[in-house]
């Protein structure tokens, strides 16, 4: 008779129990992702900086290459764009075919350590008038000289492997200019990319899909004594500070306008909805290198936190398609 009053007083008991008990808390936050790129590639030297500043916080960095910078003066005939003569760009070529093979080196590196070779087309040209054929075209030169770099230059020997590196590179996009349009966009998805990173967008967004393609936008982030939004790129803040003029006496204050406005949108984003970040530079030292010391000094402070994710855009699709596949097969 006692065993019915015991079962009883134990289920009892549990129930008081688990009602005592704390109540669940709210679901983990997802971690912080933030995503820097630099556009063109060009600089030997910051190259070998960016890949210390990675190798140091474990963060994965989008470089987008110019096609240009792997043809040298000899060479660059090889490219032709559309409704140019052949050998023009907007942004010049390498300097000689022994830099070139140094660049190939650091692309080489960069990929085998985990980072993301995008393309930034190749001569730097503003397509905002071109169709989707000139655009094919100009994707078409691009992956025609990145993969056929070292022949083209006469660099040997070809290292094992570089074809088949630079066949499966280049699955993401970033318009020159971040001009972009309907016809680009047409040719994005004919081509196969995967992601395109040429919008704007008023703040901090999350990546959205069209036509298979994952869109990323740089975000507009308060920066200065008035908060003013401004595209959170190295290039545009130079142009804010100097008007796109050197002032190296001032490059300590620009640093540090810099670095507490990247600072200032990731603690908003990483205290509230975590939607992820996306800084742009470039391989040139602006305002004596003001915008690079502030990006370090952000890095270094973001990047070794155990919630924050800094990824390339590569490594976000890729996550993102994971998160896909999973969903689906449950």
């Amino acid at each position: 008779m006692f065993r019915p009053l015991a079962a009883s007083f134990f289920a009892l008991l549990t129930t008081a129990t688990a009602a005592l008990a704390d109540p669940p808390g709210p679901p983990a936050k997802p971690k912080q992702v933030v995503i820097i790129s630099f556009d063109s590639a060009q600089d030997i030297a910051q190259w070998k900086r960016s890949r210390a500043l990675a190798a140091r916080t474990g963060a994965h960095f989008t470089y987008f290459l110019s096609c240009v910078f792997l043809l040298s003066p000899e060479t660059r005939k090889q490219y032709t764009a559309p409704h140019k003569q052949p050998g023009r760009s907007n942004i010049g070529f390498a300097a000689s075919k022994e830099e070139v093979a140094e660049r190939l080196e650091q692309i080489s590196l960069a990929a085998g350590e985990g980072h993301d070779i995008g393309s930034h087309a190749c001569g730097h040209f503003d397509g905002k008038d071109w169709s989707k054929a000139d655009w094919l075209s100009e994707f078409a030169s691009f992956r025609h000289v990145l993969e056929n770099a070292y022949s083209i230059n006469g660099i040997s020997p070809e290292p094992p492997g570089w074809r088949d590196l630079a066949a499966k590179a280049a699955v993401g996009f970033r318009a020159p200019y971040l001009s972009a349009g309907k016809a680009l966009h047409q040719a994005l998805a004919a081509d196969g990319f995967r992601y395109d990173a040429s919008g704007v967008s008023r703040g901090p967004v999350a990546p959205t899909q069209s036509d298979g393609i994952t869109q990323f936008s740089l975000p507009l982030i308060p920066e200065g004594p008035k908060a003013r939004p401004v595209i959170a790129m190295d290039y545009n803040l130079f142009v804010r500070h100097s008007g796109g003029f050197d002032r190296p006496g001032e490059a300590k204050a620009f640093e540090e306008r810099a670095y507490h406005a990247f600072r200032a949108t990731f603690d908003k984003e990483y205290g509230g909805g975590r939607i992820p970040f996306q800084l742009g530079f470039h391989f040139t030292q602006m305002n004596d290198g003001a915008y690079w010391n502030a990006l370090e000094r952000f890095a270094d402070e973001v990047c070794v936190k155990a919630d924050v994710a800094c990824i390339s855009f590569r490594d976000y699709v890729d996550m993102q398609d994971r998160a896909r596949e999973a969903k689906m097969g449950g």
